[in-house]
């Protein structure tokens, strides 16, 4: 018998619910594991994931031919996406793998991922060859061809030598654009004499995309074989479903960190530049903001730990690998030299902190309405954050029961909740903070592999808010976005307006493979998988998976021709439905929906920016199509003059502002007034809220809402 077979047999003997024990796993990995050194982490790796991703999955797969085929060809596509590394006859090299993957995986071997790398290594080192061959003589520019950049569009080159003409027509266009581009700037120059032939102009991009080149390839080869690797291994993960996942503990935090909006260290966004890791941003209210001496731009040269840490030269070093040397635990001292602006080399220290991340945190503003007795309140939240692991960390569903609380007290005529964008987030925070809209009542129908649904309540039985309520969405609200949305509109508690939302309704969770596996510890730590263990369902008993939630009231979008969302992802699972449950709510009962959907209609098709968002989106799908450009310098630029032509015709289509009134609450406004660079954001955020035209309908149909509950009012009195 087999070691899956084995487990599996077990695991049906155990007849326990999805959700069992990890020390159930840990067990039963531990006892079918050999005994293994350092030299083999990756088998122990692969079976690991493996287990787990078999076991909990909610859709789990065989591990057979067809697998294998799927596991080739998605990694293969994956290595290289845009096709300027392997050949056709590399590929050979490897079809005799196409059918053992499953055979590999299931025995923790890597044969086929070995020699994958070393084809790409191979050819990373023969395509450095060609671009340096080929850059070092001028291009010519008047010969009729071109070339498709859509690799979807164009097979594997055949060969050598095929591969290498595809290199010098791929240098040849980013040399012609930089031309172009150079031609362009030209025209706005003063004396003809200022300005530079033909021949200058050419070498000039010639030797600017020689240094674009070098850049990448020196990235490339700080890749690690562990960043590698994982790349097969979420390959793998991904035939599942899209959203399951294998992370190193580096990703592990940095997911974290987006999760809770919190982490431990100084507070500052690194970037890699050329060999030099810069400081990109400082976080107000961080270690390093309250010290002074760190600033944007300065460059980061050594890092050492404590007061008497060896100091460790980080040039050349990838920025994850950084961001593990500075980042540290609260109360730690790190030291850095650094390199200043004006080139100054200064050596500091900082104490490390919690820092937290506010930019991604539920805010609101109020809105003048459209008339003037209307008062409005805005709630943008960016994603459905929660901090399970500190005792004062920050939840969504509580920040925005004291943002309604806040906007209550100014008394406002309705409120606008703003998940556009909203990738989703804290299951638990979806269903509570849902819950302040309606007395009580299910929210969501949540699923496990071969179980019933489960119902998630909201349980308490108080309306935080009973007044008029818009929800806005867009083609990239997803998951805990598309719960309230769906719930709320079920219900008929609020309107829905914006665009279709993405199509995610599934529900993932994170298992620590360290956990899985008794011992070994000099193989560890091993990472996270990430798993999609459950779909959702609405309370209507239809599935946001794939077909997402259709507004109430439609807005024009410039994606509108675009094709996005989870129907696009590569092994989606399917749509499915269930059975309704029963459900009501006597809080607010929207009046009239029809018309106020027809009003709006009506001004959309009058409004000049929304016909033109509408005509661009026709431009945008035009344009993305538009992959195979010719390498001829005056065709070239009669297409780009086009293309350019057509957009400046919609340019500054949001640049007015058209929503007056829009400000702070006044509560808020000791925060913000902190210090200049929260301050300057938040200027920026009411800016942005003041010109945007969706924002701006939203308030009309607000407008017809509460007219509307209104006049029913008034006709039953």
């Amino acid at each position: 018998m087999t070691f899956f077979k084995a487990l599996k047999h077990i695991l049906m003997k155990l007849r326990g619910p999805i959700f069992f024990s990890v020390l159930v796993i840990t067990l039963l990995v531990a006892a079918f594991y050999p005994k293994t050194d350092n030299a083999e982490k990756d088998a122990v790796l692969m079976r690991a994931i493996l287990t787990f991703v078999g076991q909990l999955h909610y859709q789990p797969k065989q591990l057979n031919d067809d697998f294998s085929q799927k596991l080739y060809d998605l990694y293969l596509e994956r290595i290289d996406v845009r096709r300027l590394f392997l050949t056709q006859e590399d590929l050979k090299k490897l079809e005799p793998y196409r059918t053992k993957l499953d055979d590999e995986a299931a025995a923790g071997k890597f044969e086929f991922f070995n020699q994958s790398l070393e084809l790409l290594h191979a050819s990373v080192q023969k395509t450095q060859g060609y671009y340096r061959e080929i850059l070092a003589k001028p291009f010519e520019f008047s010969t009729d061809e071109s070339i498709e950049l859509d690799s979807e569009k164009r097979p594997f080159s055949k060969d050598n030598a095929a591969l290498k003409d595809y290199w010098r027509r791929y240098l040849k266009y980013e040399a012609m654009t930089r031309v172009a581009d150079k031609l362009e700037a030209q025209k706005n120059t003063g004396e003809e004499g200022s300005r530079k032939t033909m021949e200058e102009l050419e070498a000039e991009a010639r030797k600017d995309v020689l240094k674009m080149m070098n850049d990448w390839y020196d990235r490339l080869g700080k890749i690690k074989r562990s960043t590698r690797l994982s790349y097969y291994l979420n390959t793998i993960t991904n035939l599942y479903d899209p959203h399951s996942d294998y992370l190193e503990p580096i990703d592990k935090q940095n997911f974290d960190i987006r999760f809770s909006g919190r982490l431990e260290g100084i507070g500052a966004t690194l970037q890699t530049v050329g060999d030099n890791t810069k400081v990109s941003s400082i976080v107000v209210g961080g270690p390093a903001w309250k010290g002074k001496e760190l600033q944007e731009n300065d460059l980061i040269l050594k890092v050492a730990q404590g007061d008497d840490g060896e100091w460790k030269d980080i040039t050349g070093m990838l920025v994850d690998d950084v961001v593990q040397l500075v980042r540290g635990n609260k109360g730690t001292k790190v030291r850095l030299t650094i390199k200043k602006v004006d080139g100054s080399i200064k050596e500091i220290a900082i104490i490390r902190d919690v820092v937290i991340i506010e930019e991604g945190f539920a805010k609101s503003l109020i809105l003048d309405g459209t008339t003037p007795q209307e008062k409005v309140g805005y709630i943008y939240l960016p994603r459905f954050y929660a901090d399970f692991e500190h005792a004062d960390g920050r939840f969504s569903a509580k920040d925005i029961a004291v943002e309604i609380e806040k906007l209550k007290s100014e008394k406002v005529s309705g409120i606008i909740l703003d998940l556009r964008n909203n990738g989703g987030g804290s299951l638990n925070d979806v269903v509570q903070m849902s819950g302040y809209f309606i007395e009580q009542g299910p929210i969501v129908q949540v699923k496990a592999k071969g179980q019933n649904p489960d119902v998630l309540d909201d349980t308490d039985p108080r309306v935080q808010y009973n007044g008029a309520l818009i929800v806005m969405v867009n083609h990239f609200s997803a998951s805990a976005s598309e719960i309230l949305a769906a719930a709320l509109q079920d219900y008929g508690r609020a309107v829905i307006v914006g665009t279709n939302t993405y199509g995610k309704g599934t529900v993932q969770r994170f298992y620590d493979l360290d956990r899985g596996i008794k011992g070994y510890e000099e193989v560890k730590p091993l990472g996270e998988v990430k798993l999609t263990v459950q779909k959702f369902y609405r309370i209507n008993g239809g599935s946001t998976q794939l077909r997402g939630v259709t507004p109430d009231i439609v807005l024009p979008d410039q994606y509108s021709y675009i094709e996005v969302g989870e129907k696009e992802e590569e092994y989606p699972l399917e749509w499915t439905e269930i059975a309704p449950l029963q459900y009501k709510q006597n809080v607010y009962k929207i009046a009239n929906l029809s018309k106020i959907k027809a009003e709006s209609e009506k001004r959309t098709a009058a409004n000049p920016i929304f016909r033109k968002v509408a005509e661009n989106a026709k431009r945008l799908k035009a344009q993305s199509d538009q992959t195979n450009y010719p390498l001829r310098l005056d065709a070239y630029m009669a297409l780009s003059t086009k293309q350019e032509t057509e957009s400046k015709a919609y340019e500054g289509l949001f640049k007015d502002v058209i929503n007056r009134g829009v400000r702070n609450l006044e509560v808020d406004l000791p925060s913000i007034h902190q210090d200049e660079s929260k301050k300057a954001r938040n200027e920026d955020f009411v800016q942005t809220v003041s010109k945007d035209v969706y924002i701006n309908e939203t308030l009309n149909i607000m407008h017809d809402l509460v007219k509307s509950r209104n006049d029913v009012a008034k006709s039953k009195q």
